[in-house]
């Protein structure tokens, strides 16, 4: 397969990129300047632009671009990047993919868990009603401008992903080794997960999946708690987990954030990708976190 990554130099699109390559697929990169490889493609999604040419010979399309929302604090004006930078990149693909005379078979578009809200200690299913805030709203706005494309659309809603350098869990990691990490806020609030590598596996799934459509919740099947996930990580790097951050200083330090990200309960369901097909390496919190550690 030929696919076309946007996002491709972030923590997932590097996943994915390699997994492809492994496979004997032809991944290829957006890129936002003049294209120097062979395996990159230039566009504009801040002007809208993509030549819609670059379509006619593409299988699939991964729409993984945005700024990330882990940078704090969340400004006004670094809202509207979060916003534009997914609204603006999904409007473009999709532009190209239906004007295109031969367009690819499916579009995968990146949402978040963020879609649900606050789910306190309900089990959140992709039939699950939207929830409120900022990346709630973000989430669904996201997900209905890539309903737009004319092809079969997957929206894949991606929560946190544990991967061994970057992201929530590579912050967290080095704390832990200073006897400087704990639960944040209460600890009790459900934080659905995903391992990295099963994170690009379940997307180049949803591609060869012809009946996957609409969203799967991309989380693995075992639920955890903020509290579950530290003290996992700390008894594998042989450290106590005792210096939890209240709630009060989370929302005093940074606000929204905290809140919308950190203090947010979402149990999310894994059936529906699992009655797909799919099957996770890293299913259970144990084995992740394992995977997580071995080269920290």
């Amino acid at each position: 397969m030929r696919v076309l990554i946007s996002g491709a130099s972030g923590l997932v699109g590097t996943e994915l990129f390699s997994q492809l390559k492994a496979a004997g697929h032809e991944p290829l990169k957006l890129v936002r300047r003049k294209a120097k490889a062979s395996d990159e493609i230039s566009w504009n999604p801040a002007s809208l632009e993509l030549d819609p040419e670059v379509m006619e010979t593409i299988d699939a399309v991964v729409n993984l671009a945005g700024a990330t929302t882990g940078r704090i604090p969340w400004t006004r004006r670094y809202k509207r990047e979060i916003v534009d930078s997914r609204i603006n990149s999904t409007k473009t693909l999709v532009a190209a993919i239906n004007a295109a005379k031969n367009p690819p078979k499916v579009l995968v578009s990146g949402s978040a868990s963020g879609f649900y809200g606050e789910g306190g200690n309900l089990w959140l299913t992709e039939d699950s009603p939207k929830g409120e805030g900022f990346l709630s709203d973000l989430a669904n706005d996201w997900e209905l401008e890539a309903h737009k494309a004319r092809t079969r659309v997957v929206l894949a809603r991606t929560t946190l992903v544990m991967s061994r350098k970057l992201g929530a869990l590579g912050r967290l990691v080095p704390l832990i080794k200073l006897f400087v990490g704990g639960p944040l806020g209460s600890g009790k609030q459900y934080w659905a997960w995903i391992n990295l590598v099963d994170e690009a596996a379940a997307i180049i799934h949803l591609i060869n999946t012809p009946t996957a459509h609409g969203p799967f919740n991309l989380s693995a099947p075992e639920p955890a708690t903020c509290e579950d996930m530290v003290r996992a990580l700390a008894k594998e790097l042989g450290r106590p987990a005792w210096f939890g951050v209240p709630e009060f200083a989370m929302n005093l330090l940074i606000g929204e954030a905290a809140r919308e990200l950190l203090l947010v309960s979402q149990k999310m369901t894994a059936t529906k990708l699992l009655a797909s097909g799919f099957r996770f390496k890293y299913p259970d919190l144990e084995s992740s976190v394992r995977w997580v550690v071995s080269k920290n």
